[in-house]
């Protein structure tokens, strides 16, 4: 199968910094800061914070059984792209257009409500529908937004799901199967996952600090970003993308960070440039011990005279399923033509480093890319060891 260029044609975001790519860009570039809200509705007896959206979402009715806060997340950022997809559409044929898009909670949030009274009063309530939390749910709300009958799916891959999409939608393309493809994810908050993870010890009560000495913990976001990916030249194209699974641990990463290490190489072997043509790396950075520090491991044996880079969780908190794609947005927006002054998204953080991980080059407010570098690279991690890399360029460069 020959590797046929792709390009990420038109993108639609939401996060706990706003609605779409003025917005977003406006807290990400010129007044970064944590974009966190604090709700003492999560965890039992606890406050804390988290990157809740609190934009108004799409007030649209939605049919039985997509009423979802993580589908209103999904339509509020394919709003913004409905045009492209209109015209996608259009082009090749509902059938010849697929939904790739990754989730973790889908709309399990919605449904917790009924599993309360189930547990107070034995029954469950009327509005219950399990078909809403199905993982299978949000591809197959936005199919039917869209009118589209080519392939549908949603990738559920914990951390890496939102751009574990991408991958599949580029794969989908190039076997010949279809011409475009809706990709990217959506994630909502819910008691579910962040009990979970505060069972897991890996919740922070205060906002998360990655690669700080005083690093505790994730701090849990929410949101949504989606793509048309075709093979139609535009601004930024999908460059490479590396693909690890070690397996070390059910929850916990390989402490050398060999499978990340692994994914990065191979992201830039498939894009066909050198580590020492990366402009900026947006690391996975949860602000958990044992992520920070393998994955600082692994990007300074990568990249040894060091690579500019940050943790954009610090912002948003970590949107779990859709991550991935948001923070492939982010490379999006800083490689657009619109990004004039060419700035990288900062790390936020109490400027404290770990003594005991190897110094990374981290972006400071302001910092702009070399523009002889419009290689991107962005990482993403989950449990069971599941790694992916993704290298975006601007479409003519090396």
């Amino acid at each position: 199968m020959s590797k046929k260029p792709l390009y990420l044609n038109a993108m639609g975001i939401v996060t706990a910094q706003g609605l779409g790519a003025t917005e977003v860009s406006e807290v990400l570039f010129q007044d970064p800061r944590p974009c966190f809200s604090w709700t003492d509705g999560l965890i039992p007896d606890q406050n804390i914070p988290v990157g809740a959206v609190t934009a108004r979402l799409s007030e649209r009715d939605l049919p039985w059984p997509y009423d979802s806060r993580n589908n209103r997340l999904a339509l509020t950022a394919l709003e913004q792209i409905r045009p492209d997809v209109d015209a996608a559409i259009a082009r090749y044929g509902a059938g010849r257009v697929a939904v790739v898009v990754g989730s973790s909670t889908s709309g399990v949030g919605d449904n917790e409500a009924s599993f309360e009274q189930k547990a107070r009063s034995g029954t469950m309530a009327e509005d219950y529908c399990f078909e809403r939390q199905e993982p299978g749910n949000l591809s197959a709300f936005l199919a039917q937004e869209l009118g589209v009958c080519g392939p549908s799916m949603t990738v559920s891959t914990a951390c890496t799901s939102g751009v574990k999409a991408l991958a599949s939608g580029c794969r989908m393309i190039r076997a010949g199967l279809v011409d475009a493809v809706v990709v990217g994810g959506a994630d909502s908050l819910c008691k579910l996952t962040l009990n979970g993870f505060h069972a897991l010890e890996a919740l922070s009560m205060t906002p998360c600090q990655p690669f700080s000495q005083r690093r505790d913990g994730i701090t849990i976001g929410e949101g949504a970003a989606l793509f048309l990916l075709t093979a139609d030249p535009s601004e930024v194209m999908v460059a490479g993308i590396g693909e690890t699974s070690d397996a070390h641990h059910i929850s916990a990463p390989a402490p050398d960070g060999a499978g990340a290490y692994r994914a990065m190489q191979d992201a830039l072997t498939d894009a066909g440039v050198e580590p020492s043509q990366v402009g900026y790396l947006n690391l996975h950075g949860t602000a958990t011990a044992l992520n920070d520090a393998m994955e600082a491991q692994a990007v300074t044996r990568l990249f040894p005279d060091g690579v500019p880079c940050s943790s954009t969780k610090a912002m948003t908190g970590h949107t779990l399923g859709a991550a991935g794609a948001i923070e492939l947005a982010f490379l999006w927006l800083a490689l657009s033509s619109a990004n004039r002054q060419g700035l990288l998204p900062p790390h936020l953080w109490d400027g404290l480093p770990d003594p005991d991980l190897p110094a990374l080059a981290l972006v400071k407010q302001g910092d702009c890319y070399d523009r002889a570098k419009t290689v991107f690279l962005s990482n993403s991690f989950a449990f069971g060891g599941n790694n992916i890399c993704v290298a975006l360029r601007t479409e003519g460069k090396q």
